[in-house]
């Protein structure tokens, strides 16, 4: 397999963080709430491969930038 570095900053890692985390939760929710069980198999597959490549891209983005890089909110503080 091949490989792909790619340097990022900050606000660029939670902006994909972000993206793929709301990924999960749509897949995640087809996935519990859908009848059609090759939906469900299609979407599950799928849900996999992002769930692979979303846990360790944010347990690096929290060990570099810190818990903060996680915190999706746009409340005002």
């Amino acid at each position: 397999m091949k490989g792909f570095q790619l340097n990022l900053v900050e606000s660029e890692i939670k902006i994909i963080l972000e993206a793929l985390t709301e990924m999960e939760k749509r897949m995640s929710d087809i996935c519990e709430s859908s009848k059609d069980e090759d939906e469900i198999a299609d979407v599950g597959n799928d849900l996999i491969e992002v769930r692979l490549l979303l846990k360790p891209l944010k347990e690096r983005a929290v060990e570099q930038f810190g818990a903060n890089i996680v915190n999706f909110s746009r409340e005002l503080l």
